[in-house]
C-alpha cells in the first residue's frame, strides 16, 4: 500500500517545485518510521534503495534522504538542486543525514529531514553542523551553510556507489 501511495505522489510532476518538496517530505516522515540499520538488517551501515526503504516501511536518517532526493528526481527536479547533507545534529550529538535543495545555485538551501517535519531554510537549522554534501555530479565539502567547496566526484562514497547498483536494474 505505501508504494501505491509513494507512485501517486510521484504523478503530481506538473505541480510547483515547492510542493513537490512538500509533498514528498510529508509522505515519508508520516509514513515511516525511523529504525537504525543494526536492527532492520544487522548491519552498522546500509543505504537502502528507495523501493526497499518504502517495502520495510522503516530506516535510518540516510534511507530518508536518499528516498527523498530519488522521488524528487522522479517528479522532474533538476539533479543540480539537490544535494544529500551529512550532518552533525547538534541537540542530539549524532552524525545525521538530510536532503537540501537549491532553488538556484547561489540559494540558501532547503532543509528537507526526518527530525523536523517542516522544511526550513538552511539558517534556519542551527541544530545541525554540515560536513560534506553530494549528489550524482558531485562531492563539496562544507565550508558554511550554502554551496560548500568541490572536492570531487560522489562515486569516492563508496555507500553510494553501492547504492547506485544496486538501484541500477529498478528504473529509478
Amino acid at each position: 500500500m505505501r508504494l501505491i501511495h509513494w507512485e501517486n505522489s510521484l504523478k503530481k510532476d506538473s505541480i510547483p517545485e515547492r510542493e513537490k518538496l512538500e509533498t514528498i517530505n510529508s509522505f515519508f516522515n508520516q509514513q515511516m518510521v525511523f529504525v537504525n540499520d543494526t536492527d532492520l538488517y544487522g548491519v552498522k551501515d546500509y543505504w537502502a534503495t528507495p523501493v526497499e526503504f518504502i517495502s520495510r516501511g522503516a530506516g535510518d536518517c540516510e534511507d530518508f534522504a536518499i528516498a527523498k532526493y530519488f522521488s524528487l528526481k522522479i517528479m522532474g527536479v533538476d539533479e543540480a538542486k539537490l544535494r544529500i547533507a551529512y550532518v552533525k545534529a547538534l541537540r542530539q550529538n549524532i552524525f545525521h543525514m538530510v536532503m537540501l535543495y537549491y532553488s538556484d545555485p547561489a540559494a540558501e538551501p532547503l532543509v528537507l529531514d526526518n527530525l523536523v517535519d517542516s522544511i526550513r531554510s538552511a539558517s534556519e537549522r542551527r541544530d545541525l553542523l554540515p560536513i560534506f554534501t553530494f549528489n550524482g555530479a558531485g562531492l563539496w565539502l562544507a565550508h558554511d551553510r550554502r554551496q560548500g567547496k568541490l572536492a570531487g566526484k560522489s562515486s569516492r562514497l563508496t555507500a553510494w556507489n553501492d547504492l547506485l547498483q544496486r538501484m541500477a536494474g529498478t528504473g529509478i
